[in-house]
């Protein structure tokens, strides 16, 4: 009786921030559970080639959609528009764009870098709960998952990022808020994923990698395919009776 309540089969998901190494990686698991597929990106037309390879190895309906997720108009004209295309409802949708920019907010001249993050992480979070969100409450159900970080419950070190800290501690407790809010007719949850091999993580040079492994109990940096099992369970039946949770996934690092 398990593993049936991990079933996505006939169900219909969207995730933004699809064409990163995160976020396809869940959109294969997604598949792979049996659930059709939107992909929202922002300019990297990869996720055109992912939907086709999600379309022809997990026999799903999938399609990407390019989308400013900055903006409100954009996220909620997209997200209608991929409902429409893929079945006409929506049961799970991934809030998970987001971009990291290292700065020192003592040295920021302006208020680029600070408008520039906040405008993808969390005003694009917000936008997309609330496309989503409509779909839920007319259905009666629904699946948000946002995609938080372990810099919502700690201060990464050596590296400083403010505006990543600052809005990933919200994207957290806006899960908490809309769980809250919404918890008659859908669950919000977040998962907050450690220090992950993604093109997010580039920038890094080797010293700064080799103390990332340090800090970490289990002495390595994740893959993003170690993030899914997190993503399925809050997507599926099998968490039914969990909404306003964030499963942290780090290797331990907040453990410490």
């Amino acid at each position: 009786m398990t593993l049936p309540m991990f079933s996505l089969k006939g169900k219909t998901s969207l995730i933004t921030g699809g064409s990163g190494g995160i976020g396809f990686s869940i959109a294969k698991a997604l598949a792979a559970s049996g659930s059709n597929v939107g992909l929202l990106y922002g300019k990297n037309k990869k996720a055109l080639d992912y939907a086709q390879e999600l379309r022809e190895k997990y026999n799903v309906k999938a399609e990407a959609y390019p989308c400013a997720i900055e903006k409100r108009s954009a996220v909620i004209d997209t997200t209608n528009r991929a409902v429409e295309e893929l079945g006409g409802r929506l049961d799970i949708m991934v809030a998970n764009a987001g971009i990291g920019i290292p700065h020192l907010a003592l040295e920021d001249k302006d208020e680029d870098t600070w408008t520039k993050v906040v405008g993808v992480n969390l005003n694009g979070a917000y936008y997309t709960a609330q496309a989503a969100g409509h779909h839920f409450k007319k259905q009666g159900s629904g699946s948000l998952i946002f995609t938080a970080s372990m810099s919502a419950h700690i201060a990464n070190w050596p590296q400083q990022w403010a505006s990543y800290h600052a809005t990933k501690g919200a994207v957290k407790h806006l899960a908490r808020a809309l769980a809250v809010e919404w918890a008659p007719f859908a669950r919000v949850n977040s998962v907050s994923p450690g220090y992950i091999d993604t093109d997010l993580t580039l920038y890094a040079d080797e010293k700064l990698r080799k103390q990332w492994k340090e800090y970490t109990p289990q002495g390595r940096i994740g893959l993003p395919e170690e993030l899914v099992g997190a993503y399925i369970y809050l997507a599926s039946d099998a968490s039914s009776f969990c909404t306003g949770t964030d499963i942290v996934v780090d290797g331990g690092y907040t453990s410490r």
